[in-house]
């Protein structure tokens, strides 16, 4: 099991298409030029644009793997970005339109890790969890106008997936999931 520390977590991600990604990527560039730190930036500087189906505290990789991939494969599907959304304590992130069967499919991974024994952070348990694609992991209040700005000439972005990993948020490290969940 890993260490219980709030910026160590294993993430069950989708992840965008390139066209999505660089788009994502140019905007956490636009922000930083305007002093908004963002995941370009956050921790060790190897984050992936992506949206979390769940997020886990403490988990066994090997069991977590195993149980994913054992979920149905899905076939891949777009999501449209068309606003921006602020989390407590600063999390600014991108906030999709979704097509309707993502909620069972997210509480799908859910209770799939759960039953390895990992320990699933409260945001993403059962009616707590909101789709989002982080941009600022520490915005200030004051910086709210300024990646609204930056982030409203580039949206609507819709972004296709077609492909899903566990990522590790400590290392950066990503084991790429032979399903689609």
């Amino acid at each position: 099991m890993n260490a219980k520390v709030d910026w160590v977590a294993l993430g069950v991600c989708l992840l965008f298409d390139r066209r999505a990604e660089r788009t994502l990527r140019g905007m956490w560039d636009r922000l930083e030029q305007l002093g908004v730190p963002t995941l370009r930036s956050h921790t060790h500087g190897l984050h992936h644009p992506h949206l979390s189906y769940v997020v886990l505290l403490d988990w066994d990789l090997d069991s977590v793997l195993a149980a994913v991939q054992r979920l149905d494969n899905h076939e891949p599907f777009e999501v449209t970005f068309d606003a921006v959304g602020a989390f407590r304590r600063g999390r600014v992130s991108l906030v999709p339109a979704v097509p309707a069967d993502l909620v069972p499919r997210q509480q799908a991974v859910l209770q799939a890790v759960r039953d390895t024994g990992a320990v699933v952070h409260q945001h993403y348990e059962t009616d707590r969890w909101l789709p989002h694609s982080s941009l600022a992991p520490r915005a200030r209040l004051d910086q709210l106008p300024l990646i609204a700005a930056a982030v409203y000439d580039v949206l609507p972005l819709t972004a296709r997936i077609s492909r899903a990993a566990l990522v590790d948020s400590g290392t950066g490290q990503v084991w790429p999931l032979a399903n689609l969940p």
